[in-house]
């Protein structure tokens, strides 16, 4: 088996989450037949593959494929706060993940921020295991926030 290059996983995972859900391109969201939604992207030998449910709250799991093979998998789960702010949110959520960098391409950056909007994003670890929580603020109140943990796999 040969061994993944980090540095290639992770411009893959970043080029991965600005062509799906951070684009905001709605046309690429396909639904199941269990009710979860899925969004694929494809590039060389990679497959990125994300699959989740909900609505609020939500959840769900990314994971990279190299030449068929699960190497690469993140979960997450997350909700909103208040009510009726679901497309504010989740639009600013969208925004702040077109931040984020080659370097630590999971979620977002670790601070944006825009007008009275603001994204933190506490990560620890690397690509190989990590974990961390975002939180969004609408003048200084939280409104939402979200968990995620993964790393590589069957390694």
């Amino acid at each position: 088996m040969e061994k993944v290059n980090i540095t290639e996983l992770k411009q893959f995972i970043y080029d991965a989450s600005r062509a799906t859900y951070a684009s905001g391109d709605e046309s690429i969201k396909k639904v199941q037949p269990d009710g979860s939604t899925t969004i694929t992207f494809e590039k060389d030998n990679y497959l990125f593959h994300d699959n989740y449910f909900g609505g609020e709250p939500y959840g769900g799991r990314e994971v990279v494929f190299l030449n068929g093979k699960a190497i690469w998998m993140m979960v997450y789960y997350g909700l909103v706060h208040i009510k009726n702010g679901n497309k504010d949110v989740y639009g600013f959520l969208m925004e702040a993940m077109r931040h984020t960098s080659p370097e630590m391409p999971y979620r977002g950056p670790l601070i944006f921020e825009n007008e009275n909007w603001k994204y933190e994003n506490i990560l620890s670890g690397g690509a190989e295991r990590f974990s961390g929580s975002e939180k969004i603020f609408r003048d200084g109140t939280l409104v939402y926030e979200a968990s995620y943990t993964g790393g590589l796999v069957d390694q």
